[in-house]
């Protein structure tokens, strides 16, 4: 009896505790303007990604220093993950650019990938949300 009663508080303890993390990845707030840094080629860079809702769902842009305001394909957050793509204008090439951040408080963390030129590419970003 007593065995018993130990399995089912633990039972209950590790329902509530996994339902208090799936509820803390749902908290995630990823509305906001971020200010990104990230190196390519050796050379780092900077770009502003803007989140806001539009209804029940999720939309934004991109800025970089010589294109402003792309808007974001598909952006999604699951789990505390948000992905997104955006098309990067260079010298007259598209460049589809897919993004997978995790948030956490005002920072976030992620990878950017493409292919140009046949050669796939990742790069790693950083951003804090402004205040």
């Amino acid at each position: 009896m007593k065995a018993m009663l130990t399995v089912s508080i633990f039972t209950a303890a590790l329902v509530l505790g996994v339902s208090g993390l799936a509820s803390a990845a749902d908290k995630v707030e990823p509305v906001g303007t971020w200010k990104c840094e990230y190196e390519i080629g050796g050379q780092k860079r900077m770009s502003t990604l803007t989140i806001k809702k539009d209804g029940d769902k999720l939309a934004g842009t991109m800025n970089w220093a010589d294109q402003k305001d792309e808007p974001l394909k598909n952006v999604k957050l699951n789990e505390g993950t948000l992905t997104f793509s955006a098309v990067r204008k260079l010298m007259n090439n598209e460049i589809p650019i897919d993004y997978k951040f995790t948030i956490d408080g005002d920072t976030l963390k992620g990878k950017g990938a493409s292919e140009f030129g046949g050669q796939k590419q990742e790069f790693d970003i950083n951003g804090k949300r402004e205040k």
